[in-house]
């Protein structure tokens, strides 16, 4: 996410922390570093213009120069200005109305609207615990309508039907008439959108929003689309009355314009940010939390919160009670680890989160190789028998050669995975009684992570 812009800014963050005492002139110096960053990452002219006066204005003011840590102060302003760029601290979805309150979607074509709904209405079922049904009012896009049938089913919400034949004021009127009669919290509206902004577009939309009066009414943003985001956005704060933002595809290789953009063009805070394509990729938006991931700084409350979210307790405290009886670590506990991790979104998700200087400790083992890797994995261990899995130490070269065939791999690959295992059960040996304290210990936080991820230093490497 915005990797160009976190790059150039943590560099400068670790500049800045260094700087003694600070003066007019380095303070310049820095500034235009930031200038160049912000407009390479196609922050609009103004946002940056903006942005460097309230920077300049705090760093040459008491708040820097009486400081006895000026380059951390400097860093400290910094961190705010973008976090306020943005909208400070996290703006909440608004259920204030008499049920059903009615969000409607709008944004350009290929925005990610019609995931998003799916994403919004699994994260209002899981987190508000609100009863959901949605409704595309796309009727110019064959496969439109479809598509939120499936990602709704996919979410756990009910979906209305629609038909392309139909006027979308039509289906919207049908729709909300079916929510109120069947006790819906919450009616989620998926509206059409085009490859560029157009009068019939906005015009129909503002007849939607004037025959819903949605309680929300959110833009739907690609984050990759850079300067072009921003004359959308202008286009649809003009048309409607914007109510709140989603930026869409952050993890993908976007310059981070938008993000820094958006929320001051259109004065919409942003709420929530799509991180990934599936079903529950979607996270609310925190300004601060995001500022210090632009800088370098990570997101670590939201990496315990992934964390949490993916690993199962349940499963976990089975294993720690089997290690702990010094029952045998088998290749089903091994798979077990390997599916943990996907569940927590995979090894650069988790990394992404990271401050820069931990990432980059990391960053020694390349993350595409290794998510491949544990996907390798799990198609070997797949591959075996349910005795096999129990009884590793059956797996001798016939049941090797049959493993490598139903995997697709050579027969080198089972061998480096079941010596793998090996060094896994007997870390998995030394951990019973109080051995897994003694060990966390030598592990050393993010030199064990490291270790763990690549087998370097002597450490068992982990089934990715």
């Amino acid at each position: 996410m915005a990797s160009a812009l976190t790059e150039k800014l943590s560099r400068l963050v670790k500049e800045m922390r260094g700087q003694a005492r600070i003066t007019e002139s380095n303070v310049q110096d820095m500034l235009r570093e930031v200038r160049m960053a912000l407009l390479e990452a196609d922050v609009a002219l103004p946002v940056v213009r903006d942005f460097i006066a309230r920077v300049k204005e705090k760093a040459l003011g008491q708040e820097v120069l009486g400081s006895l840590k000026p380059g951390q102060a400097l860093v400290g302003i910094v961190n705010r200005e973008i976090a306020a760029t943005m909208g400070e601290g996290i703006s909440d979805i608004n259920l204030a109305a008499q049920p059903p309150a009615v969000i409607l979607m709008a944004g350009l074509q290929g925005a990610g609207k019609t995931t998003t709904t799916a994403k919004l209405a699994k994260h209002l079922i899981e987190k508000r615990k609100k009863k959901v049904l949605t409704v595309s009012g796309d009727v110019y896009r064959p496969a439109a309508i479809e598509q939120l049938k499936t990602v709704t089913r996919q979410a756990g919400a009910e979906w209305f039907p629609s038909t392309p034949d139909q006027k979308p004021q039509d289906i919207a009127r049908a729709a909300l008439d079916h929510a109120k009669r069947h006790y819906f919290d919450v009616l989620l509206v998926d509206t059409a959108g085009r490859l560029a902004i157009d009068e019939v577009l906005m015009r129909e939309i503002q007849d939607l929003h004037a025959l819903l009066k949605p309680v929300e009414t959110l833009f739907v943003v690609d984050a990759m689309q850079g300067q072009d985001a921003i004359n959308t956005a202008r286009a649809f704060k003009e048309a409607l009355p914007l109510t709140g933002i989603v930026l869409t595809k952050l993890d993908g290789d976007s310059r981070g314009g938008a993000a820094l953009s958006v929320r001051q063009v259109t004065g919409a805070p942003i709420k929530f940010a799509g991180v990934s394509e599936k079903i529950d990729g979607l996270e609310v938006f925190d300004a601060e939390r995001h500022a210090g991931r632009i800088l370098g700084m990570g997101d670590i409350v939201a990496l315990v919160e992934q964390v949490s979210a993916g690993v199962d307790m349940e499963a976990a405290q089975k294993l720690a009670a089997k290690v702990k009886a010094g029952d045998g670590f088998d290749l089903n506990d091994f798979l077990g680890q390997i599916q943990q991790m996907k569940q927590m979104g995979g090894l650069s998700s988790l990394m992404d989160k990271m401050p820069s200087e931990l990432s980059a400790k990391a960053g020694q083992v390349d993350m595409d190789k290794a998510e491949k890797d544990m996907r390798r994995k799990e198609g070997i261990i797949q591959s075996m028998t349910p005795l096999e899995r129990r009884k590793p130490d059956l797996i001798k070269a016939t049941r090797k050669r049959r493993i490598a065939a139903g995997a697709g791999v050579q027969v080198q690959e089972v061998n480096r995975l079941l010596n793998e295992f090996g060094q896994m059960q007997e870390m998995m040996k030394k951990m019973k009684g109080g051995g897994l304290m003694k060990m966390m210990k030598r592990m050393g936080g993010m030199k064990g992570l490291a270790g763990l991820a690549g087998g370097k230093g002597g450490m068992p490497k982990l089934p990715f």
